[in-house]
């Protein structure tokens, strides 16, 4: 069984993960979204909440696709939480020649710990490529309509968490 790995911070899920998460359905038997605790980058919302949005989006994937995809909460080394789920493949979305470089460094590293897990590049859809979550995130505090980048219940969610601040 081919397991393979989608980490992120998910905060929140876009359209462009889902994109991704959707495509590398194709590449594996399995795939393990790896939701990453990432104190240092001050989530909006909690890892419960990411892990919701992320499994609310990935039953519609499972429905469509028949894949088996899961949620798993991880704040060890990405090498490491490879390990712990079986996963032989990591999957990293690219945006931009940017998105590249950062990668590049994380394959680097990641094959020095551990040569036998294999980074698969997934590049986002073109009308994608622009989404990012922190931007996301900013134009949905300063009032402006994110429902072209999010999906719909996310968009909610969004809405409801700025609204409470």
């Amino acid at each position: 069984m081919r397991v393979g790995l989608y980490p992120g911070t998910f905060d929140p899920v876009t359209r462009g993960h889902v994109d991704i998460i959707t495509r590398a359905t194709r590449l594996v038997d399995r795939l393990v979204i790896g939701v990453a605790i990432n104190r240092d980058k001050g989530p909006l919302f909690t890892l419960e909440e990411r892990v919701a949005m992320i499994e609310a989006e990935c039953a519609k994937i499972s429905a469509e696709t028949g894949a088996e995809i899961v949620a798993h909460p991880f704040e060890n080394l990405l090498i490491d939480c490879a390990h712990d789920v079986g996963a032989q493949i990591v999957i990293r979305g690219l945006r931009a020649v940017a998105d590249f470089e950062y990668e590049y460094q994380m394959v680097g590293m990641n094959r020095v710990l551990d040569d036998t897990v294999e980074t698969v590049f997934l590049m986002a859809e073109a009308k994608h490529q622009a989404i990012a979550s922190k931007l996301v995130k900013e134009i949905a505090r300063l009032g402006g309509d994110v429902s072209k980048f999010v999906p719909a219940a996310v968009d909610a969610a969004l809405r409801d968490r700025l609204r409470s601040r």
